[in-house]
Formats: C-alpha cells, structure tokens, sequence
C-alpha cells in the first residue's frame, strides 16, 4: 500500500516572486541605465535622483503588466493544460484573481507615485511616457482587443521597454532627446522584442487554440527564425554608430556579449518549439543584460 504526499504550498513571498517573474525584469531595469550612461557619456553629468526612481518606475509598470498578463489569460481560458511556459499562480490556483488584480493595481500606484517625481524633473513629455506605458501595461492583456492577441507585441517591447525607456531617462538628465538615446533604444528593445518573440514561439500551438494571431504565429516558424537573428543581432551592428555619435565612447567593449547572441540564434534554429523555450527565454534577457551591462561600462569610460 502506497500513500501519497501532497507538495506543501508555497510561501505568500515565493507564489509572489513566481507571480512577478523576476527572470525577466531586467529588461526594464537595463534600459534605465543605458540611458543614464548614454547622457554621462555624452554630456559628462546625470541627475543621480532620476535613476533610482525610473527604476522604480519602470519595474513597476513591467510586474503589473506581468500581474494582469497572469490573470487576464487565466479568465480568458488561454493558460490550458497543453502551456508549456512556467507555472502561472492565477490558472494554478495559488493566488486567486483578485488577488493578482490587487497586486496589479498597488503596482500601478507605485509606478504613478515614483511617476510624479520623474514629471516633476523631466515635464509633460515624462507624464505623457508614463501614462502611456501604464495604458500598454494593461492593454497587452486587457481590453477588447488585447496586444498579446496581435502581432504588435514585439513593436510594442520595443517603443516602451526600448525606446521610451532609454530615451525618457536620456531626457530625465539632459532635457532632450538625442540620435544616440533613440539608437540605444532601439538596441536594447530589440532584446526585449526578442524575448517575447521566444515566448510566442514556444506558445504557438497553445496560443492558436486561444484564438491569438501573435508575430511567431503569423509570421510562421521559418521567418521567426530569421527574426529572432535579426533582433539579437541589431544591437551589436549599432555599436560602431554609437561610438561615432558619442565620439569617444568606447561601445565597442559590448561586442564581448556577441558569441552569447550567435549562441542564442543557433539554438533558436536547432530547438523545435516546446519547454526548451523557457531556458532559452531566461538566457535571451541574460544576453540584454550582458550587453546592457557592457555597454555602460564601455560608455562610461
């Protein structure tokens, strides 16, 4: 005779530290400091008050965006039992919807409050980046016509989590936005495009069930291929321009994260779509990282 033993529940602390994703969150703390490394490079001061605070910012908006992505899919019927993605706490029944949409919103308040102070520094422009990036925040699962059910998902990385984001705090230090700060955004929110185009990759069956028309599932799996190569190489073919920009720089020293990409790409086209994703997903914001990292520390020399 055998006796099972139910797994004991997680802790409050870790079903919220599942629900946040923090894996990933680097895609919105790397472009605050690009572009605070962008302004320092180019002009030679920052205001240091700014930085702490569009990370808060910025964090904010993505843990609500990933809070309400959680549960958003859950009351839509889209997190069956064929997903093939981590453990979502809202389908599991560990954190119950209106739990997920309280947390959702205290992130809204935080971001808006950290927000005031950014307005305060920067003006209309920061009010208008910042109500707008809260509005894709609950757009992307939210609403009629959610984002993820298109396949303006990747575009939408990349203007918010790429280029609003670096370009914003490039404004928050200087007042004013450069060719340089646009470019920067440009390369670290391909990264972030990259990301989620892993994501819908992997999803494709699942997310044809649930009615999606994402990029990966549109574009089919061919052109993904050659998109997912594309985006992660981008960044690395700017790095000259930057250094021509910012005359001086030294952006060339991000070049050290590029076999990290070509090892990325390679496995992209290797792997068939399934749970081999979710590792590559991780290590695809890793390479942002890298490369975010990288770049700083060639600028800031």
């Amino acid at each position: 005779m055998s006796t099972s033993v139910a797994a004991p529940r997680p802790s409050p602390f870790v079903l919220w530290l599942m629900a946040i994703r923090p894996r990933t969150l680097s895609l919105s703390a790397v472009p605050v400091a690009v572009g605070s490394a962008i302004a320092w490079s180019g002009d030679g001061r920052i205001n240091c008050l700014a930085i702490p605070l569009a990370l808060v910012a910025a964090m904010a908006i993505q843990i609500c965006s990933n809070l309400y992505n959680d549960v958003a899919d859950h009351e839509r019927g889209a997190d069956g039992p064929d997903r093939l993605g981590p453990l979502r706490v809202t389908a599991a029944g560990l954190l119950s919807p209106s739990q997920m949409k309280r947390g959702a919103m205290v992130c809204t308040v935080v971001a808006a409050l950290a927000g005031l102070s950014l307005v305060w520094m920067g003006g209309w422009p920061i009010l208008l980046l910042g109500v707008a990036s809260l509005l894709a925040a609950w757009a992307y699962t939210g609403g009629p016509l959610p984002i993820a059910y298109t396949p303006f998902g990747e575009i939408c990385v990349l203007i918010f989590f790429g280029i609003g984001a670096v370009a914003g705090t490039y404004w928050l230090h200087l007042g004013r936005v450069t060719v340089a700060s646009v470019l920067g955004g440009v390369a670290i929110g391909c990264f972030g495009s990259a990301v989620l185009l892993v994501n819908n990759y992997r999803d494709i069956v699942a997310d044809t069930r649930a009615g999606r028309r994402t990029l990966a599932i549109v574009a089919g799996p061919r052109i993904s291929r050659w998109l997912y190569a594309l985006l992660m190489v981008t960044p690395f073919a700017l790095l000259p321009v930057f250094d021509l920009l910012l005359r001086g720089g030294h952006a060339w020293v991000a070049l050290v994260g590029l076999p990290l990409a070509l090892v990325m790409v390679r496995r992209f086209f290797r792997e068939a779509p399934g749970p081999a994703f979710n590792r590559i997903l991780g290590q695809t914001a890793q390479v942002q990282l890298a490369y975010g990292l990288l770049l700083c520390v060639g600028l800031a020399l």
